[in-house]
């Protein structure tokens, strides 16, 4: 019996055994699949993570990268635009700096120029004269000092009378001063020029025989005779060369830039240089005619001059031409000279003579 219960015993135990192993397998396999899950859901969640990681990564470098981009591109803006504002003032202060550094004219080239004008100025004023009537030396000599702030023409109006009566150096230096200021009162500053013109012709009397003489060292020897009316009696009563700066010569070889002075004796000089002697009579002619006529103190008639395209100072004037037109004087517009007695190849009319105003 015993026995047998033992062995019942055992199976029994054995059968338990059995049947114990398959559920312990179970739920060794269950705990190593819940393991399995446990270790794999981590992964499955850092998976995710480092997504998000790279995805912030890359979002990162697309902004680090477009903050390059955009670095580049506003210093390449700046390197294209930093010319555009240096060259638009180079482009404004061009013509000046230009201008400002462009070399003076040589004396050659202004030799040139300067006698070219001249030549013009030949072609336009073949007829160019001394605008004061005379008959003698004498008589040019009075008129010419009678000139001084006064026009030729009330000059030629005013000395018929005054050579009528007195005729000769000897005649004038032994007047009545009231009797020639009365004739000379048209010419203003009547006193003054009283003075000179007897004190002239006493001294011709006494000092030079009654004759004027030839020489320029004599003649501003002279009351009231200075370098001016000594060129003007000995270039056009002697034949002998001379440059007259008068107000109108002056003013014009200023504005064509043959000269910057201002002192008619330093202006004669170095006009002088710019010519050959034989030209400095006529050239004298030629530009006060042009003075008188056309390139005007205030109003020059640019548009009318026909040397135009060799003056420095074209524009100082009117340039439209039939406004230009407007402005000339004399002959040059169509009006009468500034002589009563012109010569005979003067093209305009004779001026009137004083009474007939």
């Amino acid at each position: 019996m015993s026995t047998k219960k033992t062995t019942e015993t055992t199976t029994s135990a054995k059968n338990a055994a059995a049947k114990k192993a398959p559920a312990a397998k179970k739920t060794a396999a269950a705990k190593t699949t819940a393991a399995a899950t446990t270790t794999t859901a981590p992964a499955k969640a850092a998976a995710p993570a480092k997504a998000a990681v790279t995805k912030k990564a890359a979002a990162t470098k697309k902004v680090a990268a477009a903050k390059t981009t955009a670095a580049k591109k506003t210093t390449a803006a700046k390197k294209t635009a930093a010319p555009a504002k240096t060259a638009a003032p180079a482009k404004t202060a061009a013509p000046k700096t230009a201008a400002a550094k462009k070399a003076p004219e040589s004396h050659a080239a202004l030799v040139r120029r300067a006698r070219r004008i001249n030549r013009e100025l030949a072609d336009v004023y073949s007829y160019a004269h001394p605008e004061l009537d005379f008959e003698n030396p004498f008589e040019l000599l009075v008129a010419t000092v009678l000139s001084a702030q006064t026009t030729d023409l009330r000059v030629n109006q005013t000395t018929p009378r005054l050579f009528a009566k007195y005729p000769t150096p000897e005649d004038l230096a032994a007047a009545v001063p009231e009797e020639v200021e009365e004739l000379i009162r048209p010419t203003g500053f009547f006193r003054a020029k009283t003075k000179s013109i007897m004190g002239l012709a006493k001294a011709l009397r006494d000092d030079f025989g009654g004759e004027v003489p030839g020489r320029v060292d004599d003649l501003v020897k002279l009351p009231g005779v200075g370098r001016k009316t000594a060129f003007v009696v000995l270039g056009n009563a002697f034949g002998v060369p001379g440059i007259t700066v008068d107000t109108h010569f002056g003013r014009l070889v200023r504005r064509w830039k043959w000269t910057e002075e201002t002192d008619p004796v330093k202006v004669e000089t170095a006009v002088a240089a710019l010519f050959p002697k034989s030209e400095w009579t006529m050239l004298s002619h030629r530009v006060i005619f042009h003075g008188r006529r056309i390139c005007h103190s205030r109003k020059p008639a640019c548009g009318a001059c026909p040397i135009a395209p060799l003056c420095p100072s074209y524009g100082e004037g009117e340039t439209d031409p039939e406004k230009a037109k407007k402005l000339l004087k004399y002959e040059m517009g169509g009006f009468p000279g500034q002589r009563l007695k012109p010569p005979p190849d003067y093209p305009g009319k004779p001026a009137p003579p004083l009474a007939a105003e």
